[in-house]
């Protein structure tokens, strides 16, 4: 007999997501009457899945237009939602998983919830009017090779504290949308240098040293686009410089279905509090290729500048980066991988225990080889 209310549990490795998890809901709806209850229960371990099964999901306002959609058009991952409709269609479908909907505790994250499960999917209540980004670059690396870069980041570091090496700590990492100010615009530059060119000789009787100085003046216009400034005060600015450069040629429109099984938050700094630390970086690039065009001298001097920068536009975007926090010794450790690219970046502690530790099995081992040394020469001197 068919049941009001069925429980349908996703095992391992079928837990791995939503995507493999509708799997569950399959089985389970041969035991569901209509109009009844099943209860889909999965871990969700690397969040929702296929970035087609994802769009469906967020974009589709019920469960009639998945199916709509599919008659439309077909894509791989399309299917897996239009059998999640389908059952929608003729019953309530709950989740239970472990989807996280909290990276921030503050009134600058949001949640959505899955349409068909009501579970907390993706960060995007707060992503609406001003709020909301003109870009998103999409993650191209999962947490699985977040966990891989880290390993190689860690790896032969023999005085790092067990602490980073334990797997518990590893579980932490989070995908995470960092909101940045993408600024565009047009500088125009110029230097004056002082520059000496020397030149030494001898003959029979003297050396020579003959220095020739040079005034010059060099003066350029630059075009800049896309120059990211981080707009979170939660996350550390020389860490999210450090993940540069992004290729924004991946980056497309903003959609909330790229958000779906990751975290995000928007921005708390604004575009005008943003432009003092894009200028500074679009100045200090023109100066930098001003000085390089100075060539062919012994020493250079620079004797003044000037900077002036027009028509300066910004825009705002939702880059990915995966997040690692961990605390030892009372102090927190932030590491992150940029998760179009994968870099690495973060700086790693010191245990001074250990570092002891192999101080004195090195001075240990040095006095047995110099003792060792000693003897030998002793030996060969005596015969």
């Amino acid at each position: 007999e068919k049941a009001d209310v069925v429980i349908s549990v996703a095992p391992y490795p079928m837990d791995v997501d939503l995507y493999q998890s509708q799997k569950a809901l399959d089985n389970g709806k041969w035991a569901l009457k209509e109009g009844g209850t099943i209860i889909m229960v999965s871990k969700c371990r690397e969040g929702v899945g296929h970035a087609t099964f994802l769009k469906q999901l967020s974009t589709s306002k019920d469960p009639k237009q998945v199916l709509e959609n599919l008659k439309a058009e077909y894509k791989l991952g399309y299917h897996k939602a239009a059998k999640m409709a389908e059952i929608a269609t003729w019953a309530k479908i709950c989740a239970v998983t472990d989807l996280d909907p909290k990276i921030i505790t503050d009134a600058n994250t949001a949640a959505l919830r899955c349409p068909y499960c009501e579970n907390p999917v993706v960060f995007t209540g707060n992503l609406s009017g001003s709020l909301k980004p003109d870009y998103i670059i999409p993650f191209k690396l999962d947490k699985k090779m977040a966990k891989e870069r880290y390993y190689n980041h860690i790896k032969d570091k023999a005085l790092l504290p067990q602490v980073f090496k334990d797997q518990n700590h590893i579980d932490e990492i989070k995908g995470v949308y960092v909101p940045f100010w993408l600024f565009d615009g047009d500088a125009e530059g110029e230097a004056r240098y002082r520059a000496t060119r020397i030149r030494t000789w001898s003959d029979s009787e003297y050396n020579y040293t003959e220095t020739q100085f040079y005034e010059i003046f060099r003066s350029g216009d630059m075009a800049f686009e896309k120059i990211p400034v981080d707009g979170s005060t939660q996350m550390p600015d020389d860490l999210m410089e450090s993940l540069e450069p992004f290729d924004y040629s991946d980056a497309v429109d903003f959609q909330t279905a790229y958000l779906a099984g990751y975290l995000a938050d928007k921005y708390d700094v604004t575009a005008e509090n943003s432009k003092d630390r894009a200028e500074r970086r679009i100045r200090n690039s023109v100066m930098a290729y001003l000085r390089d065009s100075v060539m062919g001298y012994n020493t250079v001097e620079e004797r003044g500048n000037n900077y002036r920068l027009h028509h300066s536009t910004a825009s705002y975007a939702l880059l990915p980066v995966w997040i690692l926090n961990t605390t030892w010794n009372g102090e927190k450790y932030v590491f992150a991988m940029n998760g179009q690219t994968g870099k690495f970046v973060g700086n790693l502690p010191m245990d001074k225990g250990l570092y002891w530790k192999h101080f004195a099995l090195t001075a240990v081992g040095s006095t047995v080889i110099m003792f060792v040394l000693f003897m030998l020469i002793r030996f060969f001197l005596g015969a």
